[in-house]
């Protein structure tokens, strides 16, 4: 494999890690600013080598959408991993996704991978699960989801609606301050 595909095979594994879910190639390719022809050869040459390592992820491809997934053969792993982290109490990350959520929902994955600064994929999944939040259909952009408190959480914290829990409107107005100084 020369330069080129090895440099453009790293971009979209790491486009596909931080994205969490299908993405289309068409999209991969604006992103790379490359060829959508390029972009699928890069692809079958990266998934090809995830075959021959072993490694613990794939690709899984639905029609003209690609996704990183685990491998099948390390699901006994992967559930007693999920199966205990959902015995344990939340962990800080999970702390803080949930208070982003709370305070400044509904948002989409991206915007709350922006505030903490790393991919949520696995906690959103995680605080869906234990029933802490929901995922809803973005009411303007077909192919993206928003996520929100559920009712489940509401009640545990003994409120009707996320208005009311504390200083909910200094962190709603600090954020819209801050959203205006980056896109003014």
């Amino acid at each position: 494999m020369d330069e080129q595909y090895k440099n453009l095979a790293g971009a979209i594994e790491a486009i596909l890690f931080v994205y969490g879910e299908p993405m289309e190639m068409a999209k991969i390719a604006k992103i790379t600013r490359t060829d959508e022809a390029e972009v699928k050869q890069a692809i079958q040459v990266l998934g090809e080598s995830y075959k021959e390592d072993q490694r613990g992820i794939q690709m899984i491809f639905q029609g003209e959408k690609v996704e990183l997934a685990t491998k099948p053969e390390f699901s006994p792993f992967l559930a007693s991993f999920i199966k205990e982290e959902f015995k344990e109490n939340l962990t800080p990350a999970s702390l803080e996704t949930l208070s982003l959520i709370a305070y400044l929902g509904p948002l989409p994955r991206s915007e709350l991978d922006y505030y903490r600064g790393v991919n949520s994929s696995f906690i959103l999944r995680n605080l869906q699960v234990r029933g802490l939040v929901n995922r809803i259909s973005h009411p303007e952009k077909t192919n993206a989801h928003l996520y929100e408190v559920s009712f489940e959480l509401l009640k545990h914290l003994g409120v009707s609606r996320a208005e009311e829990l504390p200083e909910y409107e200094r962190y709603k107005t600090m954020t819209r301050i801050n959203d205006h100084n980056l896109n003014p």
